[in-house]
């Protein structure tokens, strides 16, 4: 069984365009109401990518919990966060997030943690003043204009892994705090309204992407700081593993 600690946060990443007899080994670890989620797609890619995100999950948390991954029941709260139910099972934090074909996953054994990943695309129309705070949008229009994308996608990813590290889903405001994502100071949460304390329990980390996505971990640490641990391990071996389970 893998094991964490309290001062990382492991990091896995993998390519969602599985070839065909990959792809194929991975839908047979879905549970029944995964398989049931595929037929609701209507773009073929959009199915696949699904099933490859899902069992790559499935397979890397059962290293943690030393279970099969076709084994791994999850549940759902009343946001939609999923947690694992698993009998005998100690607890474990991890979170999925994918963005074109690239997925990512972050785990804990101590933290409740989020975590988003965002191709960088051209934005179409200045969307930002909808989703950021006042304080976030005023900084992301003092930067410079060859800094505004970058801007831009940093503040997103962060605010999008504290949602889902908070785990209210959209019932919190998104104006309702205020993250930092300005390259000359260290990333941190500012503000969470109705919480003066929080920005000393939440840690805001940047993530290692290829050059055209972002990406942020945000984690309940309590105040302690942590890192990331990168795990390099081929998914598509680890398919071919888990299928002959």
């Amino acid at each position: 069984m893998e094991s964490i600690g309290p001062d990382t946060i492991d990091v896995w990443s993998w390519k969602l365009d599985m070839p065909p007899p990959d792809l194929g080994m991975s839908a047979a670890l879905l549970s029944l109401d995964e398989c049931i989620r595929t037929i609701r797609f209507v773009r073929d890619r959009d199915r696949q990518r699904f099933v490859a995100a899902r069992t790559g999950m499935r397979i890397i948390l059962g290293r943690y919990l030393g279970i099969s991954p076709r084994s791994i029941g999850f549940d759902y709260g009343d946001n939609g966060k999923p947690s694992v139910q698993a009998y005998g099972a100690y607890p474990i934090h991890f979170n999925l997030s994918h963005s074109a074909d690239l997925a990512v996953l972050a785990v804990s054994d101590r933290y409740e943690l989020g975590i988003d990943i965002e191709e960088i695309r051209f934005l179409k129309e200045d969307i930002a003043k909808w989703f950021f705070s006042l304080r976030e949008y005023q900084t992301l229009r003092s930067l410079p204009a060859d800094s505004y994308m970058d801007g831009f996608y940093r503040c997103w990813t962060r605010k999008e892994a504290f949602i889902k590290a908070h785990g209210a889903g959209l019932s919190l405001p998104l104006d309702s705090f205020d993250i930092t994502f300005d390259r000359s100071s260290e990333s941190r949460l500012e503000r969470l309204e109705g919480d003066a304390g929080a920005p000393a329990n939440w840690a805001v980390l940047e993530l290692e992407t290829p050059i055209n996505f972002a990406g942020a971990v945000v984690a309940s640490t309590g105040g302690r700081r942590v890192c990331l641990r990168y795990r390099d391990e081929d998914i598509g071996q680890l398919v071919n593993l888990a299928s002959r389970m």
